[in-house]
């Protein structure tokens, strides 16, 4: 197997690696924090609504849209490491 073949197969496994973190981050905060722990979270408040429906209703979108910029920002970098970026 060539350089280049090996520098392929590690870069893809960073990207499945990153991708596997991020959107296990998703499920955990999109899931956990509206379904899951919805009774605890709700002991608290936020702008005047119940923690736990506030992540139900809108705080799993804010953090994917976070989570996208962090992607963003890691891909690029991994670009820069393997040299596949765009010049």
């Amino acid at each position: 197997m060539s350089t280049q073949e090996e520098n392929m197969k590690a870069y893809w496994k960073m990207n499945l690696l990153y991708l596997s973190v991020l959107l296990s981050i998703w499920f955990i905060v999109s899931y956990g924090c509206g379904i899951l722990f919805l009774d605890t979270l709700n002991e608290y408040t936020l702008g005047g609504f119940k923690l736990g429906f506030w992540f139900a209703q809108q705080g799993s979108i804010y953090v994917f849209v976070v989570l996208i910029f962090v992607y963003v920002y890691l891909m690029n970098k991994l670009d820069q490491k393997f040299d596949v970026d765009e010049k």
